[in-house]
Parts: structure tokens; sequence; C-alpha cells
């Protein structure tokens, strides 16, 4: 009788759209926005530093980068099972943003390092050779220099959080994820469908987004526009 009543309902049930937009739908994107932009923003704070100080004593890079490569290997079920295990975490958006962070480290901080090293040596000689103190070289010469391909690193995080994300919903994470587990669990295409195409769709405007703020920082991009 269940598969008669699947084959009966229609693909896509507008009427369900209109009625759940600003109650359901809506709520679902606002929370998984939520969730990746602190996500995010967290793990920008931890690798921007940590990305500045083993460029600086590269010694300390290959464990780091062991360490945030372990992080990113574990399944994300899985990762979820450890963080719901720990009783200061447990269910909920606690342990779905942790295990984001956790996966933003690696390519966040490997793309700091390589803005870094991507900075001309010439034109850090000519910034000591007005004076400029190596704080003052860091913060005005080689973090303006090295944002596009920190941006480039943000651009990969975010599609990869947004996409983990979804996934959180499996223990009360909240996020787009909901409209998708809640339309298996019922047998309603309707929802899945719908969990999915924003899914994807705020995945590809976080990336244009972040490519076309990429491409403007560019210098060569800006000479060339000027």
């Amino acid at each position: 009788m269940r598969s008669l009543a699947l084959q009966a309902q229609p693909l896509i049930d507008w009427a369900w759209i209109s009625a759940n937009l600003s109650d359901e739908i809506w709520p679902a994107v606002v929370g998984h926005v939520f969730l990746c932009s602190i996500s995010i923003g967290i793990a920008l704070v931890i690798s921007l530093p940590v990305g500045i100080f083993v460029a600086r004593y590269r010694r300390l890079y290959p464990p780091v980068v062991f360490f945030t490569g372990f992080l990113f290997s574990i399944p994300s079920l899985a990762f979820f099972a450890i963080l719901v295990a720990i009783p200061a975490i447990g269910i909920g958006f606690r342990a779905v943003i942790i295990a984001l962070v956790a996966y933003s480290l690696l390519v966040l901080i490997r793309n700091v390092v390589t803005g870094i090293d991507s900075v001309p040596p010439e034109t850090i000689d000519a910034a000591k050779g007005m004076g400029l103190t190596p704080s003052q070289i860091l913060f005005r010469v080689e973090l303006p220099l090295a944002l596009p391909v920190i941006v480039a690193g943000i651009r990969i995080a975010v599609v990869t959080v947004i996409g983990i994300a979804t996934i959180g919903a499996y223990i009360d994470g909240g996020g787009i994820g909901e409209l998708i587990f809640n339309g298996i669990s019922r047998g309603f295409f309707t929802q899945v469908i719908v969990g999915a195409v924003l899914a994807t769709a705020l995945a590809v405007i976080a990336d244009l987004l972040l490519l076309a703020m990429e491409r403007y920082l560019r210098p060569w991009a800006r000479a060339g526009r000027a």
C-alpha cells in the first residue's frame, strides 16, 4: 500500500512548498547559513594565526598538516558519532560546528602558508629597505598579497562545510538537512528535492561570490581594470 501511495504522489508538490515556505523551508536555510558562517568564522580565527606561525617556523608545518589532514580524513558520520558520545558536547548544533571547524582547518592553514610563500622575495626586501618592521611587513605587504590565495582556500572550505552541514541534521544539528532526512523518513519526494536543491544552490552561490572576491583581490586583475 505504501508503495502505491509513493507512486501516486507528485514529484514536486508546489502546494506543500507554498504552505511551508515561511515556517519550515526558510528557517532551515537560515539555520544552515548560521551553522556554516559560525564554523568558517571560528576556523579562520584558528587558521590565520596558526598558518602565519608555521609559515615562519617550518618544522611545525608537517605535524600541523598531518594532524589537520587526519581530522579531514575522518568520515563525517563517524566524526559526529565521536562528538555526540562526549557528554560535554552531545547531540545538537555544537557537535556539528566542531566537526565543520575541524574539516576546514586543513585547507585554510595550507592556503595561508601558500599565500605567504607566494609573496615575491624582492617585495619583502623592498619593504625592509623602506624601514618597515616585521609586523608591518606581515600586515601591510604579505597578508594583502596572500589574500587571493587565502580566499581561494575559503571557497573550498565553504563548499565543503555546506555539504557536510547537511549531514549534521542527522544528529539534530538543524539546517537544510532536516528537510532531506524528514522527507526520506516520510517518503515525501518534494521535501527531499527541495532540500537537495537548496543545499546545492547555497553552495553554488557562495562559491560564485567568493570567486568574484578572489578575482577582485588579485593585484594583476586590478591593474588590468585600471
